[in-house]
């Protein structure tokens, strides 16, 4: 099973490909899709929106997880981090791909069983769990393998569904 996490942004959205085989995962490839600040926001949006798509195109997950927006602490970076994320879901609907939205406490929990892991242990479990030789840079692909192999750790997509059993049994 091939999943791609995102974490997403305006000025940076990462992304990590991972494949999924019985219960271990391996890294595929990673990094982040960057925006001109100088570029006009419909500009940055459709910048974002073909490098997702690209990106499903040459990596054809069977999963796409994203991460929930959970903070707004400064309305214009919230604003602006909601306008990424409904391209990023735009871009995966229209490409037939399913998505599933994790929240930090989510993935938090899914990689070190505890909700208030900090940044630096959750990094260190994505290089264990990959088993990778350093931690992943920069921090925003970091973050999109983490919320991946969040969505990798879920049994059903679709929350055991019928629908949800039945594409499991697919996968």
């Amino acid at each position: 099973m091939i999943i791609l996490g995102i974490d997403p942004g305006i000025a940076d959205t990462g992304f990590g490909v991972i494949k999924k085989t019985n219960d271990s995962f391996r890294a595929e490839a990673f990094g982040t899709i960057a925006t001109k600040k100088a570029d006009t926001l419909p500009d940055r949006l459709q910048e974002l929106f073909d490098g997702i798509k690209g990106l499903i195109k040459k990596h054809k997950p069977n999963r796409i997880a994203v991460e929930q927006l959970f903070f707004a602490k400064n309305a214009k970076t919230a604003i602006a981090v909601a306008h990424a994320r409904g391209v990023i879901l735009l871009a995966a609907k229209s490409a037939g791909c399913e998505v599933q939205e994790y929240t930090p406490l989510q993935v938090k929990q899914a990689l070190t069983g505890y909700g208030a892991a900090s940044k630096l242990q959750i990094q260190r479990m994505v290089k264990i769990i990959l088993a990778l030789k350093t931690i992943p840079r920069p921090d925003d692909a970091a973050d999109a393998l983490a919320i991946a192999i969040c969505a990798g750790q879920t049994k059903s997509f679709t929350a055991g569904t019928a629908r949800g059993a039945a594409k499991e049994k697919q996968l």
